[in-house]
């Protein structure tokens, strides 16, 4: 038997966390949240439920959840996003689970997590297929979120097993949350990562992603879900190469004019 820590990233998280927290209740033995600065209800409801948000500002996902295990006072953490539902079979193996034997500290467990766009169900969406099985449950000693700026990932784990169940990752609620999210990623993408500054590298990746995650893949029998999708991965594609390019631009324009002004002294 061990016991766990539930480590929460919230941040206006007000939509779902009356959905969200009550399952995780039910595990935890211990349940950090970590906020990141949210100004809608969701700091009220977290204390409406006994649960005191600890503020840290937002840089990248993966700092955030290590954020969140340095505050676990037990070695085995679970680690769950905001928009992420858990079911009662997911909920149930969790605590069959806890009150077997201690499992060895390499050991790590996955969710079974399904993606829901516009409130439906999708099959794709970039750079990923659902389901996905992202290493959630561990032991912290052993293991931790790696630093990279998008589609981050637990590291550190031995052997892995995938917990049967249908965790609800209600993301992308909205067009207004697509396109703002799209901003954001191909932003953090470019600022954390080198991408090749190249504006006929970002269309020729654009057709590709296109054809592979809109026609290929099946997202167009979804009517305007699938639309969305396979804009999505079409944007994206693209605008990670773009803001590359436009960066650089801005770089060389920058060196060019320091160099003209030393010159003029």
């Amino acid at each position: 038997m061990f016991k766990l820590t539930v480590c929460l990233l919230t941040y206006n998280s007000e939509r779902l966390l009356h959905k969200v927290i009550p399952p995780l209740i039910t595990i935890a033995d211990e349940f950090v949240v970590i906020d990141s600065g949210s100004t809608d209800k969701t700091i009220n409801i977290c204390e409406g439920y006994g649960l005191t948000p600890i503020y840290n500002p937002y840089s990248m996902h993966g700092e955030q959840m290590n954020v969140a295990i340095k505050h676990s006072s037990n070695d085995w953490v679970l680690c769950v996003d905001s928009d992420e539902i858990f079911d009662e079979p997911t909920v149930e193996f969790i605590q069959t689970l806890k009150a077997g034997e201690t499992p060895p500290p390499e050991y790590g467990w996955r969710i079974s997590r399904y993606w829901y766009v516009l409130g439906e169900q999708t099959r794709t969406i970039y750079p990923i297929s659902s389901p996905d099985f992202p290493v959630r449950l561990f032991n912290r000693n052993h293991a931790r979120f790696n630093l990279r700026p998008v589609d981050d990932k637990v590291e550190g784990t031995g052997q892995t097993y995938t917990i049967p169940g249908h965790v609800r990752h209600d993301t992308f609620y909205s067009l207004h949350e697509v396109f703002s999210k799209l901003n954001s990623y191909t932003t953090r993408l470019v600022k954390y990562q080198k991408v090749r500054p190249s504006i006929a590298r970002g269309i020729i990746s654009a057709i590709g992603a296109f054809f592979k995650w809109y026609l290929f893949s099946g997202a167009w029998r979804q009517g305007k879900v699938g639309a969305v999708t396979g804009l999505y991965a079409t944007l994206y594609s693209f605008l990670k190469y773009f803001k590359a390019w436009y960066q650089y631009q801005d770089n060389k324009k920058s060196v060019a004019d320091k160099h003209t002004d030393s010159h003029t002294v």
